[in-house]
């Protein structure tokens, strides 16, 4: 917990907003998906959702093949407990329906299913993409498969991510967002995984880089890859972008 709290503070002294980036890719991403103030259509079923999950009292078993909530050690949990404590925050999903909606993949990696709630943003956000995501849990699962049963567009896999990734490596995905097991040790080896994944216009999205020292560590790690051009630290989200024709920056946006 000190740890989060103690980087908030260091990201909050040492990050800009737009009119700290001189990459024109950088600016553009910012001003055009980071901090548009459109308020599309597509919200109020983002809204409707988070407010069905809020509302549901249905108890789960939980699986956790991570280190777990920090929250909530029973894996007896309610369906609007997990949305509340560990859910993607509402403002998070709006923002994952911008970029989807901003690049435009195609084919898209979650690891993370939970309860589908970045999973249905990003599928809001751009209705042509396919999306496979990886939930551990088989009860988290089974729920979201029955949620997003309307999105053709989803495929759910049941199980430990290693055990299927072997059969994803030899894909090539668009953005992948990696929302699962927050281990130093498991997102870098997800991370070396996936690599062969990423042409030079695909984007990774680590979720709370700074949830321990062991996931901070792993986020600075991921840095200093060579195949690593470009990163953006969010504070919650880090981005890292392949793109060879720039040169390695690094770069804090408050959002």
């Amino acid at each position: 917990m000190w740890h989060a709290v103690i980087s908030y503070f260091k990201f909050l002294f040492s990050s800009t907003n737009q009119h700290g980036v001189h990459s024109p890719f950088v600016y553009h991403l910012v001003t055009q998906c980071f901090y548009d103030q459109t308020v599309y259509k597509d919200y109020s079923k983002l809204i409707s959702y988070r407010e069905q999950l809020l509302q549901n009292d249905q108890v789960i078993s939980i699986t956790d093949l991570g280190p777990g909530s920090k929250t909530q050690p029973s894996n007896q949990r309610q369906v609007s407990t997990i949305a509340k404590t560990s859910g993607t925050p509402l403002k998070r999903s709006k923002l994952l329906y911008r970029l989807a909606q901003y690049f435009r993949p195609q084919n898209v990696l979650e690891l993370g299913t939970s309860l589908g709630i970045s999973t249905q943003a990003i599928a809001l956000g751009n209705p042509d993409t396919q999306i496979t995501s990886i939930e551990g849990c088989p009860k988290l699962s089974a729920f979201a498969k029955e949620s997003l049963q309307n999105h053709k567009h989803i495929t759910l896999l049941t199980g430990d991510f290693n055990s299927h990734l072997p059969d994803l490596n030899h894909q090539v995905f668009d953005f992948i967002f990696f929302d699962g097991n927050h281990t130093k040790s498991a997102t870098l080896g997800y991370f070396e995984t996936l690599l062969p994944t990423a042409h030079n216009d695909t984007v990774f999205i680590f979720d709370d880089i700074y949830w321990s020292k062991g996931m901070t560590e792993a986020w600075e790690a991921i840095k200093k890859h060579p195949q690593v051009t470009v990163t953006i630290d969010t504070y919650f989200w880090g981005f890292v972008f392949f793109r060879t024709e720039q040169a390695k920056e690094h770069f804090k946006i408050r959002v």
